[in-house]
């Protein structure tokens, strides 16, 4: 889905979640956010909610979208940090930082369901998903064009983030899945809004490729996202 949506672009949940008690990581906060937007994963407090869910029994889906959405962050880590490297936009380095946490977050259920790491060993730009790879591939080639395309390729990656975790939400019952799917779209709501308002500082008006224009202008018309879901 996500190669031919790309070739397509190229061509042409709320759930409240007890806080941890106070003394835990940021004041309790599940995420930590920067004035810009830069959404990053409070790991010790995020692990603690984890861990008070007893461990389900995962069907294959289950198991099938964890592993994915771990390679799909890293997709947004390297993309970034390639990015920055060509550009030295400071957005893409932030950035960059706050998906390292969201791929630390995926990796929690890994290491709680006993799953294999598909990113054990692999660097910037190595992906055992094949789709990834390419599309890492055809992002950065994209991204590369200029800084106007490149601040289009992060806001087209957030779409896809979140229309994949909307998905993988609505296919598991399980209260730590869910927990860290929601708060890892919150901040790829919160990343979405970086890029599109760094967008309009270059004068450029952001059209959404993936998500439906309803539920964009919803995102982008509305404040940044704090603290727990």
């Amino acid at each position: 889905m996500l190669v031919v949506g790309l070739a397509v672009v190229i061509a042409g949940c709320t759930q409240e979640v007890q806080q941890p008690t106070q003394g835990h990581g940021n004041h309790g906060k599940v995420v930590d956010v920067d004035e810009n937007g830069a959404t990053n994963v409070n790991l010790e407090v995020m692990k603690q909610l984890i861990y008070q869910t007893p461990a389900g029994s995962l069907s294959e889906t289950e198991k099938d979208g964890i592993i994915y959405m771990r390679e799909e962050e890293k997709l947004a880590r390297d993309v970034y940090k390639t990015l920055y490297d060509k550009w030295g936009l400071k957005i893409f380095a932030n950035i960059a930082d706050s998906e390292q946490t969201h791929m630390e977050t995926v990796k929690l259920l890994i290491e709680k369901y006993n799953l294999e790491d598909p990113a054990e060993n692999k660097g910037i730009g190595e992906f055992s998903n094949s789709e990834l790879q390419d599309l890492y591939n055809e992002l950065v080639a994209e991204g590369s064009k200029s800084v106007e395309d490149a601040l289009k390729v992060g806001a087209m990656i957030e779409e896809i983030d979140i229309l994949d975790l909307k998905k993988h939400i609505s296919e598991t019952d399980k209260e730590d899945i869910k927990l860290v799917y929601e708060n890892v779209m919150k901040g790829s709501r919160n990343h979405l809004r970086a890029f599109t308002s760094t967008l309009s500082k270059y004068g450029v008006a952001y059209e959404p490729q993936y998500l439906s224009k309803e539920e964009y202008e919803k995102i982008v018309s509305s404040p940044i996202e704090r603290g727990s879901v």
